[in-house]
This record gives structure tokens, C-alpha cells and sequence, in this order.
């Protein structure tokens, strides 16, 4: 390779060749993606995206970008909330953007269903199909680490926002104990794939997801990331001792 790499799982590829590698794998899981989560976490991924909406606060006339929003779960959570906030207050529909460079996943989300707030679209991360200044809020959860240029994609979320609106970036992390992440380590190497394997007939998606997390910045480093794509206010929660971690920041 003479020209940009990218990692893809434990490898560094050529960066053109990344989305192709990206777009098979999120093409193999799709129609299986969301019974995937669940049983790969324990169904812990729900509360995690429980939490991450409850930090968001979608209110009746926002426009909020669920960027690799795949098949809708946590759009749905935000046109829900934002309907319950509007039945209590009154004001226009708010309008979530669902984005995701792979149609197999949209195609999925919009076959499983939606709301009257919720816009679906393919779209790619670093090339946002909306004009400056569009969304008062834009989220990304488990899909920035799939992405080529992480720090093009930051900078491309900061494009889209208004000034002061906010970022959020839901993503699996680095957990702080040295106990957990042993545990942690064994059970995606060993478990994750089998349950690929035989849930989903595709060990190898589930492989490179796995890897995938450990090739991924942590929670420091990818705060300092945000703050320099043009956020203040960057900082992060963890959940579950930093198995994941919740990154957020402010558009200056």
C-alpha cells in the first residue's frame, strides 16, 4: 500500500477500499443486527441507548441527525420522546434524520417501521447530504469507528450543527478496570463470533466488529478528537465501567 490506510478490524488497508470492506459486512448482518444486540449484550445495549436519548432531550420542533442510524432503534427513541414533550407542551413536529451509508440497513428499518418524524436516507458520514447549520442535534451510536476519516466525519457533524447544538456519540470504549477488561476481552473474542456463527451464519462480520472496538480510540483520546473537529464542552460518560462510553460535546 503507497497511499492513505485505514484500519479495518486487526488490518490497515488501503483507505479507498475501506467502505467497500465495511459496506459487506453491514450488508451480511443487517436483517439480523438488531436481535444481534440484544444477544450479544444481554439486552444491555437498550439501556445504554436509553440513557443516551434521556442526555439528548429531543423537544417538538427539532431536527435532530441519527447519523449510522441503521435500522432506526435509536431514532424511534427520539421521535417518541420528542412526540411525548410536544403532547405536553404543544409546538411543531420535530424531524429525525436517519442516515446510514449502507441501504441494506435502511432498507431493514424502514421494513421494521417507523414514525411521521422520522426521514430515512443513505447517506456517508463524511458527506453529509444536508447544508450548514441544519440540526439543533446530531447523534452517532456503535457506527463513528466504521468510518474512514474519523476526524473528517467530527468535522462534517460540526458542519451541520447549529451554533450551540448538540453532539452526541454513543460507542463502545475502553473499560478502566484491568479486571473488566480481561472479562471483556474473553467473552468478545471467544463469544461474540460463535454467536455470529450460529445466530447469523457469519463469524467473520462478527470478528471484525469485535476487533473493530479494540482498534478504537479511548475515551481521552477520542474526547480530544472531538474538541479539535470544533466542539466545546467535549466529555464522556461511561457505562458499564467503560465497555461503553457516551462522548459529548457542544458546537462552537
Amino acid at each position: 500500500m503507497t497511499g492513505p490506510t485505514a484500519t479495518f478490524g486487526f488490518r490497515d488497508v488501503d483507505a479507498a477500499e475501506k467502505p467497500g470492506l465495511v459496506r459487506g459486512v453491514f450488508d451480511s448482518v443487517a436483517r439480523r443486527y438488531d436481535l444481534m444486540n440484544d444477544l450479544m449484550s444481554a439486552g444491555v445495549h437498550r439501556l445504554w441507548k436509553d440513557a443516551t436519548a434521556a442526555r439528548l432531550n429531543p423537544q417538538p420542533g427539532e431536527v435532530i441527525i441519527d447519523c449510522a442510524g441503521g435500522t432506526g432503534d435509536m431514532a424511534r427513541r427520539f421521535a417518541k420522546m420528542a412526540r411525548r414533550a410536544q403532547e405536553r407542551r404543544g409546538g411543531p413536529d420535530a424531524t429525525v434524520f436517519v442516515l446510514d451509508y449502507n441501504a441494506e440497513m435502511i432498507a431493514a428499518g424502514v421494513e421494521r417501521g417507523g414514525l411521521p418524524e422520522m426521514c430515512w436516507a443513505v447517506g456517508d458520514a463524511q458527506r453529509l447530504p444536508l447544508p450548514d447549520a441544519t440540526a439543533d442535534a446530531y447523534v452517532i451510536s456503535f457506527g463513528i469507528r466504521n468510518v474512514t476519516d474519523i476526524p473528517g466525519a467530527l468535522r462534517e457533524a460540526r458542519r451541520v450543527l447549529k451554533p450551540g447544538g448538540r453532539f452526541l456519540c454513543l460507542e463502545f470504549s475502553r473499560p478502566g478496570s484491568a479486571a473488566i477488561r480481561a472479562a471483556y476481552d474473553a467473552y468478545s473474542f471467544k463469544v461474540i463470533p460463535e454467536i455470529g456463527a450460529r445466530v447469523a451464519n457469519d463469524r467473520e462480520s462478527y470478528q471484525y466488529l469485535v476487533e473493530s472496538i479494540r482498534r478504537f480510540p479511548d475515551q481521552k483520546t477520542f474526547a480530544a478528537m472531538i474538541g479539535e473537529a470544533g466542539f466545546s464542552q467535549a466529555g464522556w460518560t461511561n457505562f458499564s465501567g467503560g465497555v461503553a462510553a457516551l462522548h459529548t460535546g457542544r458546537a462552537i
